[in-house]
């Protein structure tokens, strides 16, 4: 069985929107990873950690549309460029696929992403994709959070939690650490 593994960047109040400020990315305050922080090179670590345990990308429709263009001739997501990707949408044609990308399967819904998980492989990582990572929680599918929260209340955004009514989920704190410029590193697994 593969593991899913949402990986991103969060303020203390639980908000993931626009965290690099890109062109698709609309917050107020977009950009929010890199202003007004001071760079601490190893509260970066975590993306490199993860890389060497990443067989797969995960991303809902938007963020696949934001990253594509971006990702392939990035030199810091050169280690993704072959993987296989995997695009959770019901409205995603095949012809918008990404060629040069490695390979790409469009999966239509949370069923979909259930089976994959069923399947023979390594971990599965989800990046961006808020409303993806929410459905896949609320329907249990994710296995363990990677998360960098930044020491900054954004009031506003995207949450990577919904505030739906269902049964508590218990996570169990596999690795934590803090840096000097107020970045928390939690890598949190889900109690099954």
């Amino acid at each position: 069985m593969r593991s899913l593994v949402y990986t991103g960047f969060m303020s203390l109040d639980g908000v993931v929107d626009s965290p690099g400020g890109g062109p698709s990315e609309e917050h107020r305050s977009g950009g929010w990873v890199f202003k007004d922080l001071e760079f601490v090179p190893e509260a970066w670590s975590l993306k490199g950690e993860e890389l060497t345990d990443t067989t797969a990308l995960m991303f809902g429709r938007r963020s696949y549309e934001a990253f594509a263009p971006v990702w392939p001739g990035s030199e810091d997501h050169a280690g993704y460029k072959e993987l296989p990707k995997y695009v959770v949408s019901t409205s995603l044609s095949d012809d918008a696929v990404v060629d040069g990308w490695g390979p790409t399967t469009i999966l239509r819904s949370t069923g979909d992403v259930a089976a994959l998980k069923e399947g023979e492989g390594g971990a599965i990582f989800i990046h961006g994709s808020a409303e993806l990572a929410r459905r896949l929680s609320d329907a249990g599918l994710i296995d363990q959070y990677n998360l960098l929260v930044f020491p900054v209340l954004l009031g506003a955004g995207k949450s990577l939690f919904g505030r739906a009514d269902r049964d508590k989920h218990m996570l169990t704190l596999r690795e934590s650490e803090s840096y000097p410029n107020g970045i928390l590193k939690l890598v949190y697994g889900v109690k099954r």
